[in-house]
């Protein structure tokens, strides 16, 4: 809750403003407790209509990168935390993510730590965020931590970047391939229709007819089921049951399986270095990085990872017995780091070796899908091309 107030500081200067807190007297508490006398105090009442609708707005990594830089460098040059975080919410430019911030510094200010504050907050900041804040408050490095995580959320961005750049051409590709099947039995098949009419038809001519009346008259059947599959498929898959089938699927598919594979090891690797480097407990560092890691199949290994961990057995020992999803090379590199007591290091050189090999089989992966995604199209203009040509040299002979 939050409460305008107004009071009298020692030296008799009037202040006024808001301040959050759970009771009006847990209020009048934090203000007295900053040596502030109030003689006005109330809960604060929301203005109609002062709200910005923020639907469509959310906060991305990108956001995440450039606030956490900017509260590290800052921290780190002896700037308050609070006040901190009320200068970048000044600066930014998102509406929402200037409101959080605001709200956490409140929570700061009122005697929350950093990571309680910004567990308020779980759709913006995960688990492996909070974490790693908790830790460098514990260990007092929390400008190290932010660090850390800046540079980690930055390399996440743009490897995801990176994915979603090489998806573009594909994915116009299909677009055309799409668009052209459409075009033909929308406009030009329907008016070869009366020119064939009375005429004994072969099968891919009859096919493509059938199938161009169908979209001409009950276009919006595939549309609508199209839409349906993708609301169905979309809410079936953040199940738990949708994750798994979704997750074999993936990984069962020749050559995505395997790039999905080499992903998931990437953010294994970086995620345990990064927590573990911040000075996170290592059986907590598991936990954190099963639940941001993205693949279930992988979630259920680290999980049973953290398990045999706290009953004092290795990473590696765990890893061992899953050699389909974690190569011996990776578990090699774990083994090494846990002898000599710098996993971390061990990681980061797992995650360097893996990026390559991830730049190689990315390049590698649209080198064939290009082919395969022209042939389909080139194959499916080619049918309508011959079920046209035929009645006609049929007429011709």
């Amino acid at each position: 809750m939050k409460f305008d107030y107004q009071a009298r500081s020692e030296d008799g200067q009037i202040q006024s403003g808001v301040v959050e807190a759970r009771t009006k007297e847990d209020a009048i508490a934090v203000l007295q407790k900053n040596k502030l006398y109030v003689s006005f105090i109330e809960e604060e009442k929301p203005a109609v209509y002062s709200k910005e609708i923020k639907i469509f707005e959310r906060v991305n990594k990108k956001d995440l990168v450039l606030f956490s830089r900017q509260l590290s460098v800052m921290f780190k040059s002896g700037v308050p935390i609070v006040e901190s975080l009320k200068s970048i919410a000044e600066q930014t430019g998102k509406n929402k993510l200037k409101e959080q911030i605001e709200k956490i510094a409140e929570k700061v200010e009122s005697g929350n730590t950093l990571s309680q504050s910004l567990s308020s907050h779980p759709k913006t900041f995960s688990p492996f965020y909070i974490g790693m804040v908790k830790s460098g408050e514990i260990s007092g490095k929390l400008s190290e931590a932010l660090e850390y995580l800046a540079d980690h959320l930055e390399r996440d961005y743009n490897f995801n970047n990176k994915i979603i750049g090489a998806m573009i051409y594909p994915g116009f590709v299909l677009f055309v391939f799409v668009s052209i099947i459409f075009f033909m039995l929308t406009f030009v098949i329907p008016g070869l229709g009366e020119i064939f009419e009375g005429m004994d038809l072969p099968l891919m001519t009859r096919i493509v007819l059938g199938a161009s009346d169908f979209v001409a008259r009950w276009w919006w059947v595939p549309v609508l089921l199209l839409v349906f599959l993708a609301i169905f498929g979309t809410r079936f898959f953040r199940t738990d049951k949708g994750r798994k089938i979704l997750d074999k699927i993936i990984l069962g598919t020749p050559l995505i399986g395997d790039f999905s594979k080499k992903v998931s090891l990437v953010r294994v690797a970086e995620n345990l270095s990064t927590l573990i480097s911040g000075g996170l407990p290592i059986v907590q560092a598991i936990e954190v990085t099963a639940d941001v890691i993205g693949s279930n199949t992988y979630r259920e290994i680290m999980l049973k990872t953290r398990d045999r961990v706290r009953r004092g057995e290795l990473i590696s020992s765990t890893l061992l017995k899953h050699p389909k999803y974690f190569p011996s090379l990776f578990v090699q590199m774990i083994m090494v780091g846990e002898k000599t007591g710098k996993i971390d290091s061990s990681l980061g050189n797992v995650v360097n070796f893996y990026q390559g090999d991830i730049d190689r089989a990315l390049d590698g992966l649209i080198k064939l899908i290009e082919p395969v995604m022209i042939i389909l199209l080139g194959g499916v203009v080619g049918f309508f091309v011959i079920s046209i040509l035929m009645p006609i040299y049929q007429i011709s002979i």
